[in-house]
C-alpha cells in the first residue's frame, strides 16, 4: 500500500522539537495568540519576504478575512478560477461579492490572463488567482492587469507554500496572499490553520481586528468580527516544519521529476509542466489522460493512493449553477474530465515511485 500522503514519514525529523515545545505550551497554559503564534508569524513573514503574516483558523478563513479586510462586499465582482477547491469561491460569497469564473491555461491549469482581461467590468474589484497544485499562476501578468485596471490582487496560495516566480514567493505579489495549513499541505499543521501574508500595514491591522471578534482592545469592539485564531499548539508544529520546508519541497520536486521522466513518453498522457522562472512545489502531482478511469482502477486494485482534483468544476456545482447558466469553460471542463493525481509527499522512495509508474504504464 502506498498512500496519497504519508504524514508519519516526516514526523521523526521534527518529533523531538514538537514534543519538547508542546510540553512547554502545556506547562505555560497559554493557548490562544501566544508567543508561538507571534513567533511563527514573524518567521513566516521573513520566509515569504513580506512585512506581515497574520495567522488565522483555516485557509478558508484566510481568503474570507483578506476579502473583508480589503473592503470587498455586495455588488463587487471577483475574477477567479472554477478549477479549484470550493473554498476560493465560498469566501467570495461570504462577503456578499460575486465570483466571476474564467477559463484556465491548458498547461498550468491556472487562470488564463487574457481571459481575465476580457472578463473585467466596471464592477470588478479583485483578481484572485489560485496557484493550483503548487504551480505559480502567471502572476506577473495578472499583477500588471490589476495595476492597469486599478484592481486588487489577492492570491490563493493554499497549495503553494514555497513556490516562487523569479525567486519571489507566492503570497508576495498581491495585496494579500492566503495560505492553508491543512495537514496534507506542503506546510501543514495537525489540524486546521491558515494565514494571510501582506505588505500592507492597513490590511494587516484590519486582519488582526477581524480575526479576533472585531476588537483592537479587549472587550471593546469596533466592527463585527470573527473567532479565527491559530492556537499555540498548531503554531509549535508549524514553526518546527517551517525550518524544513525547502527540504520538504525539494523532496516533492524530486518525486515529481521522477514521475515525469517515467511517464512523460506514454501515449495520451500529459505530465505537469514547469515554465521558466517558476518553481512548482507539487502539492499534488496531477497528470491528464483519456484513460484516467483505467489508471485509477489499476492503482486502486493494488491499494495505491490516487484521486481526482477536481471532478466537477465550480461553475457546474449545484450551489453556483443558477448564477452560471450558459457558462462554458472548455479547457476547465476538459481537464476536469481527464485529470488525476498520484501519491505525493517528500519522502516517497524510488521503490514506491517505480511501483506507481509500473502500474500506470501497465494500463497502456
Amino acid at each position: 500500500m502506498i498512500p496519497m500522503v504519508d504524514l508519519t514519514a516526516q514526523y521523526p525529523v521534527i518529533r523531538e522539537e514538537i514534543e519538547r515545545e508542546l510540553l512547554k505550551v502545556l506547562d505555560g497554559a497559554q493557548f490562544i495568540l501566544g508567543p508561538n503564534v507571534q513567533s511563527f508569524e514573524q518567521e513566516a513573514a521573513a520566509y515569504l519576504g513580506v512585512k506581515h503574516a497574520v495567522a488565522c483558523a483555516s485557509g478558508t478563513d484566510a481568503l474570507h478575512l483578506a476579502l473583508r479586510a480589503a473592503g470587498i462586499g455586495p455588488g463587487d465582482e471577483v475574477i477567479t478560477s472554477a478549477f479549484t477547491f470550493i473554498a476560493t469561491a465560498e469566501a467570495i460569497r461570504y462577503v456578499g461579492a460575486t465570483p466571476v469564473f474564467v477559463d484556465i491555461e491548458p498547461d498550468t491549469m491556472n487562470l488564463d490572463p487574457e481571459l481575465v482581461r476580457q472578463a473585467i467590468t466596471e464592477r470588478t474589484r479583485v483578481i484572485m488567482p489560485v496557484h493550483l497544485f503548487g504551480q505559480p499562476a502567471d502572476i506577473k501578468t495578472l499583477q500588471r492587469l490589476a495595476c492597469e485596471n486599478d484592481l486588487l490582487l489577492i492570491e490563493d496560495c493554499a497549495q503553494s507554500f514555497g513556490a516562487t516566480m523569479d525567486d519571489i514567493q507566492t503570497g508576495g505579489f498581491g495585496i494579500a496572499g492566503c495560505h492553508s495549513f491543512f495537514p496534507s499541505k506542503n506546510l501543514g499543521c495537525y489540524g486546521d490553520g491558515g494565514m494571510v501574508s501582506t505588505n500592507s500595514d492597513a490590511i494587516a491591522e484590519e486582519l488582526r481586528v477581524y480575526r479576533n471578534h472585531g476588537s483592537r482592545e479587549r472587550y471593546y469592539h469596533h466592527v463585527i468580527g470573527y473567532n479565527s485564531r491559530l492556537d499555540e499548539m498548531q503554531a509549535v508544529i508549524l514553526r518546527a516544519k517551517l525550518k524544513h520546508i525547502d527540504t520538504f519541497n525539494a523532496g516533492r520536486r524530486r518525486a515529481a521529476h521522477a514521475y515525469s521522466k517515467a511517464l512523460g513518453d506514454l501515449p495520451g498522457v500529459v505530465v505537469p509542466s514547469e515554465r521558466p522562472g517558476m518553481q512548482h512545489v507539487y502539492h499534488q502531482y496531477t497528470l491528464l489522460s483519456e484513460r484516467r478511469d483505467d489508471i485509477l482502477a489499476a492503482l486502486r486494485e493494488k491499494q495505491i493512493g490516487c484521486a481526482v482534483y477536481y471532478p466537477v468544476p465550480l461553475h457546474q456545482q449545484d450551489v453556483f449553477r443558477d448564477d452560471c447558466k450558459g457558462l462554458t469553460l472548455p479547457v476547465t471542463e476538459d481537464i476536469s474530465r481527464r485529470c488525476m493525481s498520484l501519491p505525493m509527499f517528500p519522502e516517497l522512495t524510488d521503490e514506491q515511485i517505480d511501483e506507481v509508474t509500473k502500474i500506470v504504464k501497465g494500463v497502456f
